[in-house]
């Protein structure tokens, strides 16, 4: 194993006494092509251009001398350091860090970033990377070859974004241009690259953060989920009751980098709700008054969420691949078409036993697992008699997607 291991951070500008000192005494130098350019690298130390990280490590567990690992931006922040002390490869190391590239790109672009979401976009996570990057006004993206700005752009279809694009920070290639998200995919662009995606509905003004990466995107930070009809401005239809609403939540799931489809939205609420849990949202209504009450249901809370009016099965043909839906309406037609697109779990609900009955067999028949158990609340007036103001009684249908033995593509 090496005798010492020491991990540079470079972000273009002169390198510090403590990195400068730890590469001279390096018999082994791993880094980029640029890094392993540096005057400072000793012209006698072994050098490994590093492409595979746990490649490089393995090298350096059996180098018998003194290693040098860089980097560029802070190796700390989504780096090198992680993989070098996996358990796998028992390297202790020294870190000299550097600012970071989205440090760095949020200062090019003049903007603060405590309130940022920071994802990492590869092949594997491009897409929740823009599941993210549509429930947030504000996302530095860590792009990679191939899950770059043009890729982002074009999963993003139909929702807007401005992106600030920072290529090669920090050398004398470095590059920043703003443009629409829409126009991305028109140009090529140099690798390394970060990408701050800004945009939606802003929240009202919240003063300064306490937590980072929080946009105090839920105005008042108001507790609770499965809110009331009056929080929302209107009664709520029988398949939006809070208790309702919340069972469905809680089996859905939803989190972030998740996208919901949300079908039959009505006024909105579980829409709204879902978004909290930092899922992105497409809330579907085939009634003009139904979107334009969950587009202002989206307003009023300062959460950010698409809006598409058409009817289902046929309007989500188009739609982007979800991991959860909720179905509101729409009978077996809707819930063969959400199977047919296969995300991991289905939330719906039905009047009669026998449509449920239809519905499970639709579940269970597209290889989902199902759950089915009736659900009822009674709303009763608190003062007085306690008598009852409503009462709603529905069959709750689950179906939980079977895994496959081989891998979805989609995770």
């Amino acid at each position: 194993m090496a005798d010492r291991v020491t991990v540079i951070g470079w972000d273009g500008s002169p390198l510090t006494a403590a990195a400068t000192s730890a590469l001279a005494a390096a018999t082994l130098v791993a880094g980029a092509p640029h890094h392993l350019d540096l005057p400072e690298v000793p012209a006698g130390a072994e050098r490994i251009r590093l492409g595979s990280v746990d490649l490089a490590a393995r090298r350096i567990a059996g180098h018998r001398g003194t290693a040098v690992v860089m980097a560029d931006g802070d190796p700390g922040f989504f780096g090198v350091v992680r993989t070098l002390r996996a358990p796998e490869h028992g390297l202790e190391v020294e870190v000299v860090p550097a600012v970071s590239s989205v440090a760095a790109a949020f200062a090019r672009a003049g903007m603060p970033w405590d309130d940022a979401q920071v994802v990492v976009a590869h092949r594997r996570t491009l897409r929740r990377a823009v599941n993210v990057i549509r429930a947030h006004t504000k996302v530095a993206v860590l792009t990679s070859p191939g899950a770059g700005p043009a890729e982002l752009a074009l999963l993003l279809d139909g929702v807007h974004r401005t992106f600030v694009i920072c290529e090669e920070l920090g050398t004398d290639r470095e590059r920043i241009t703003v443009l629409t998200s829409d126009k991305a995919a028109d140009h090529a662009w140099r690798d390394p690259n970060v990408v701050i995606a800004v945009g939606g509905t802003a929240p009202p003004a919240q003063g300064g953060g306490w937590l980072l990466g929080h946009d105090s995107t839920y105005p008042g930070e108001l507790r609770g989920w499965a809110l009331n009809s009056e929080e929302y401005g209107e009664d709520l239809a029988d398949g939006e009751t809070p208790g309702l609403r919340a069972a469905q939540l809680a089996r859905l799931g939803p989190r972030t980098g998740d996208l919901v489809w949300d079908i039959g939205s009505g006024c909105g609420a579980l829409a709204v709700e879902a978004t909290r849990f930092g899922a992105a949202v497409i809330a579907v209504d085939e009634s003009a008054d139904a979107c334009v009450r969950t587009a202002a249901a989206a307003r009023r809370f300062g959460v950010q969420l698409q809006v598409v009016r058409g009817t289902a099965p046929h309007v989500l043909e188009d739609l982007p691949e979800p991991d959860v839906v909720r179905i509101g309406g729409g009978g077996v037609p809707v819930v063969q078409a959400c199977v047919d697109r296969r995300p991991e779990r289905i939330v719906t609900h039905a009047q009669t036993r026998d449509a449920a009955e239809e519905i499970g067999r639709t579940l269970e028949e597209g290889g989902y697992t199902v759950e089915c158990a009736l659900f009822q609340t009674v709303d009763l007036h608190a003062a007085g008699e306690w008598e009852e103001r409503r009462r709603s009684v529905v069959f709750l249908l689950t179906g939980r997607r079977q895994e496959r033995t081989t891998r979805d593509p989609r995770v």
